[in-house]
């Protein structure tokens, strides 16, 4: 479907950050680190901030025109390549400290703000360069549209032009059904978050021209 893209910044902050607190409300891993309802609608709204704070700072946010959906991009570097830009921070969340700092700053009492950072940085692929798809959001009401996936299928073709394989993590049954029909492969075993839901790690690589 056709959606007009632009590249989101600082004064699309709250727009993004109100469209991922609306998209991910009832997602299994949000449930699973807010696991109080009253507890998610008052502190999930600032983990989802402090989110796009780190890819308007490091990556690039891709925000559909009218709002109703945004991709959250990360450029990792290969192994051993740290020669500045947005490359630098791969998920912020990998960083040592980033997964406690974070916490501290969203949720002190909440281990498990902490714990979802430092369990998807023990999976997240190393070696290869590549685009890390950290967090996709669509309005709830837009869902099925085919919103998430022209987001993802216009930076999936910058990808295919480079040479440049593509990561992220699925959260749920019906987005990894969208990933893998976007060319998406299961990489490694899935994550099973402690009395909680299944996450898949899923990796891309580049297609040729002639398959795009």
């Amino acid at each position: 479907m056709g959606v007009a893209i632009r590249v989101a910044d600082e004064t699309d902050r709250e727009l993004v950050v109100r469209l991922l607190d609306d998209a991910f409300q009832d997602d299994p891993v949000s449930n699973w680190v807010f696991p109080d309802a009253a507890h998610r609608r008052a502190k999930h709204p600032g983990l989802m901030a402090a989110f796009t704070d780190v890819v308007l700072a490091e990556g690039r946010i891709d925000l559909a025109e009218d709002g109703s959906a945004c991709a959250l991009w990360l450029s990792v570097p290969a192994a051993g390549d740290h020669g500045g830009g947005e490359a630098d921070t791969g998920a912020d969340t990998a960083d040592e400290d980033g997964p406690a700092q974070l916490r501290a700053a969203v949720d002190p009492d909440n281990e498990r703000v902490e714990l979802i950072g430092r369990l998807t940085a023990d999976i997240h692929p190393e070696g290869r360069a590549h685009a890390y798809l950290w967090m996709i959001g669509v309005a709830p009401e837009r869902q099925g549209e085919g919103l998430g996936g022209a987001l993802i299928g216009s930076v999936l073709d910058r990808c295919d032009r480079e040479g440049l394989a593509a990561y992220l993590e699925a959260s749920n049954a019906r987005s990894r059904a969208l990933y893998e029909r976007l060319g998406f492969e299961l990489t490694g075993s899935p994550l099973d978050l402690p009395d909680g839901p299944r996450m898949w790690p899923m990796w891309r690589e580049p297609r040729g021209a002639a398959q795009v």
